[in-house]
C-alpha cells in the first residue's frame, strides 16, 4: 500500500502515517519534520520520475511507503501521477488542507465562485489570461511564475493576496498588494498561493457549481442589447459564425480590432476569455467600455489605430477583426504573425476578400470563408410579414496549421 499524506499547511502528520513504512518520500522540509520509522529508506523529491520508479521497486515487494505532499495531494498534487502508475486501488490518501483553501481562509473569503489555474510548470500566459477575465482567480505558483512575473503582466485595479509559508507559524506570510507592487518584489521560493481578486465586480451569488462560472445562457446577442452607433455592430448572424471559429475559452486572450461597439469582444468575454478591444474613435472606445459593464464583464479597451495600437499587446490566441480601410492588408498580416490559433475577419466589400487571403495565407495560414446573407422576420401592416433582408458580409477566417506554429512572433 502507498500512503500519500498532505501536510504542510497547519495540519500534522496524523499519528501512525508512518507506522512500519519501509521508504518514505517527500520534500525536504516534510521529511525533516518526522520522524521517520527505523530502517526506513528517505528519498527527498525533486524530478518526479526517479522518484516514482523507487516506490515502484518497493511496491513490487510489497513492502509499505509513505509519500508526504503538500496540503492536498489529490488538488493539483503527487495523487494523479501516482495513481496513473500504480493504480487508485493502491493508494491510501489522507489529504490535508490545501494552500487555496489556507490562503481564501487567511483573507476571510469564500472560495466556491474562485477560478483555480497552475502556474507550476506551465506557462504563466494561461493564469494571466484567467485573472484578466474572472474576478476571483487562485494562482498556485512556481519558479518563473510567481507574484512578480504575475503583478508585471497583469492590469491597475487588481489585489494580488499573496500567501507565503502557509501553516508554518513563525514564517506564515498573507499581504495584500497591487501588481505593480508585487512586480517590484521579490518573493522568494516561501509563496504558496497567490489571490488575484477584482474587487470592483459584484460578489457572485450563491454558487449550485463551484469553480468555473456556468457559460452564458445565450451568445450571438441582438443588436438590441448592445450600444452602438448608427447600427455599426457585427450583426448576431454573423456574430455567430465569427465566435464559432474564434472558440474563446478560459485561458485564452482575444483581440477585437476595429471593435466599434465591442460585441464580439464582450461575447468573447462572457465566454470566459480575456479580451482587448482595439478602437480607433474616442466615443467608441467609451461605447465598448459601457457595453462591458452593462454585460458584467472585463474588457481591456485600447483607444488606437491598428495595425500600431497593436505593438504593446500580448500575442492573442485569437483575432477578430471587424474593421476595414486601406491599412486592413496591414491589420491582418500583423494579426496573423502574433495570433497563436486563428483570425477572424469581416468584411463588407467583395474587393477586399482576395487581399485577406493573401495576408493571411502568406502567413501560414489555411484560409477558408463564407457570405452570409440573412433575411430577417419583420411585421407589415395588416397583421402579416414580410422578409427584411441584411447587408451580406463575408467572413473569412485562417487557422494555423502546426508547421506555422513556429512562426509565431514572441
Amino acid at each position: 500500500m502507498i500512503t500519500v499524506v498532505g501536510t504542510g499547511t497547519g495540519a500534522p502528520v496524523p499519528p501512525g502515517a508512518l507506522a512500519g513504512a519501509a521508504l518514505v518520500v517527500g520534500g525536504r522540509r516534510h521529511l525533516d519534520a518526522v520522524r521517520l520509522p527505523a530502517g526506513a529508506e528517505r528519498i527527498v523529491l525533486g524530478p518526479l520520475a526517479p522518484a516514482l520508479d523507487a516506490i515502484a521497486r518497493y511496491a513490487e515487494k510489497d513492502l509499505p511507503v509513505c509519500v508526504l505532499a503538500s496540503g492536498d495531494p489529490g488538488f493539483f498534487g503527487i495523487v494523479r501521477a501516482l495513481a496513473e502508475r500504480f493504480g487508485a486501488g493502491r493508494l491510501d490518501v489522507r489529504p490535508g488542507v490545501s494552500s487555496v483553501a489556507a490562503a481564501f481562509a487567511r483573507a476571510g473569503l469564500p472560495w466556491d465562485d474562485a477560478v483555480v489555474v497552475s502556474a507550476h510548470g506551465r506557462e504563466l500566459r494561461t493564469a494571466v489570461n484567467a485573472c484578466r477575465a474572472h474576478p476571483k482567480v487562485a494562482v498556485l505558483t512556481g519558479p518563473g511564475a510567481g507574484p512578480a512575473e504575475l503583478g508585471a503582466a497583469l492590469p491597475d485595479g487588481r489585489v494580488l493576496v499573496v500567501a507565503s509559508s502557509l501553516g508554518d507559524p513563525e514564517r506564515e506570510r498573507v499581504e495584500r498588494v497591487t501588481p505593480a507592487e508585487a512586480a517590484r518584489r521579490d518573493w522568494g521560493a516561501a509563496v504558496s498561493v497567490v489571490l488575484c481578486l477584482d474587487e470592483g465586480r459584484a460578489p457572485a451569488p450563491a454558487r449550485t457549481v463551484a469553480g468555473v462560472r456556468a457559460g452564458p445562457d445565450r451568445w450571438a446577442l441582438d443588436e438590441a442589447a448592445f450600444a452602438h452607433r448608427d447600427s455599426m455592430i457585427t450583426k448576431f448572424e454573423v456574430r455567430a459564425l465569427a465566435l464559432a471559429r474564434l472558440g474563446p475559452r478560459l485561458g485564452d486572450l482575444v483581440w477585437d480590432v476595429g471593435a466599434g461597439s465591442g460585441s464580439v469582444a464582450v461575447e468573447c468575454a462572457r465566454l470566459g476569455a480575456a479580451v482587448v478591444a482595439v478602437e480607433k474613435t474616442p466615443d467608441g472606445a467609451g461605447r465598448i467600455r459601457a457595453n462591458a459593464r452593462a454585460h458584467g464583464v472585463d474588457v481591456d479597451v485600447v483607444h488606437g489605430t491598428a495595425p500600431a495600437a497593436l505593438s504593446g499587446l500580448d500575442d492573442p490566441d485569437a483575432v477578430f477583426i471587424g474593421g476595414g480601410g486601406r491599412e486592413l492588408p496591414a491589420v491582418v498580416t500583423a494579426c496573423a504573425r502574433r495570433a497563436r490559433r486563428t483570425v477572424v475577419v469581416a468584411v463588407a466589400a467583395l474587393d477586399r476578400v482576395p487581399v485577406v487571403r493573401e495576408a493571411l495565407t502568406a502567413a501560414g495560414f489555411g484560409c477558408d470563408g463564407v457570405l452570409l446573407q440573412s433575411s430577417r422576420l419583420a411585421p407589415l401592416p395588416g397583421d402579416v410579414t414580410r422578409l427584411a433582408a441584411t447587408n451580406p458580409v463575408f467572413l473569412l477566417w485562417g487557422a494555423r496549421t502546426p508547421s506555422s506554429s513556429e512562426g509565431v512572433v514572441q
